[in-house]
């Protein structure tokens, strides 16, 4: 197990190089020049967009900003961001707070009650309780997120008044301990739910499609002439042999969280990653939609090796296989 793990690490570093290098030439093919972005449409002295352009390095030819690239991050430094003045790993830890607050709750939470809703709706496929799950399910994956968003806005802040529109606390008034941690939660209500109406769809759907198949196996059977009770059968032997393909989708999900709230945040203007990474396209902020994209990869190859290790837990065959090879 452990020269599999050396390994999965091993192919993971290589699969971040490779995103690393690939985005970095992505973005700096894109059309519009950063400097544009910085200097506005105000007109400048002479030379002085020239100068700017040699302080953040722009002049050099691509590879030779790639090598320094490469070179710099190496020893910890994701380079400075042009529009905001600050460096890039100061910026994105400042950023990744929110992002978190808002996503790994709210994929906790859409996990859980997935599978839940999943399990309960497989044994009676075809009943009224089934079809409302299913239903519930295709709405929440069919629907638009932005869409969901303004609704919830319209409805519970406009109309009602009941919950804040945007942010993520209240600016106009200062708050301290308890009353500060319901305040952010107010703000959190509407955000966390577009989040988690989306994945309770997907995980819900793979469940139910998963355990479905799982009670035609003959280990059901079994248990049931051995006078098991159909709760201790579906929960106890169904449900950990249909869990390698919930696990996938949950694993997917919470390695594409850091970066995949960009709507929900751009909606709700909550000040996460999100909205960093839609800011940074428009002022061409290379350094940060660099420092954006590391994360994302190392999050995804990070959370696809802990799924792994989650397989060999779940299912014996996986590790015997890893031992094997």
């Amino acid at each position: 197990m452990r020269r599999y793990i050396l390994s999965r690490l091993a192919w993971g570093a290589l699969i971040v190089l490779a995103i690393l290098v690939l985005n970095f030439l992505i973005v700096h093919m894109v059309p519009g020049d950063p400097i544009d972005a910085l200097l506005g449409d105000f007109p400048v002295p002479p030379g002085y967009a020239e100068k700017i352009r040699a302080e953040f390095g722009l002049d050099k030819p691509i590879l030779t900003q790639l090598g320094l690239y490469l070179w710099n991050l190496m020893q910890g430094n994701l380079g400075f961001s042009f529009a905001n003045r600050m460096p890039v790993l100061d910026l994105i830890l400042a950023r990744l707070g929110p992002t978190v607050l808002l996503m790994v709750p709210a994929l906790f939470f859409a996990a859980v009650v997935g599978v839940v809703l999943g399990v309960t709706a497989a044994p009676r496929a075809g009943s009224a309780q089934d079809s409302a799950i299913t239903a519930l399910s295709l709405f929440g994956y069919s629907v638009p997120v932005f869409w969901l968003g303004q609704m919830l806005v319209i409805v519970f802040a406009i109309q009602l008044g009941w919950l804040p529109v945007q942010g993520m606390r209240s600016m106009r008034e200062e708050y301290t301990g308890i009353d500060l941690v319901l305040n952010i939660l107010r703000h959190l209500a509407m955000p966390a739910f577009c989040v988690m109406i989306f994945y309770i769809a997907i995980v819900a759907r793979v469940a139910r499609a998963s355990v479905s198949e799982a009670l035609h196996h003959d280990y059901v059977l079994t248990a049931k002439a051995k006078g098991l009770s159909r709760r201790t059968i579906l929960w106890k032997h169904v449900l950990p042999n249909a869990m390698i393909p919930v696990i996938t989708v949950i694993g997917y999900n919470f390695g594409h969280s850091l970066t995949g709230a960009i709507l929900v945040e751009t909606v709700f203007a909550w000040p996460g990653i999100g909205s960093l990474f839609i800011t940074s396209i428009t002022n061409r902020d290379y350094p940060v939609l660099q420092g954006i994209f590391l994360l994302a990869a190392v999050s995804v190859v990070v959370i696809n090796i802990f799924t792994d290790l989650l397989y060999a837990l779940l299912d014996p065959r996986v590790k015997t296989s890893n031992e094997a090879r």
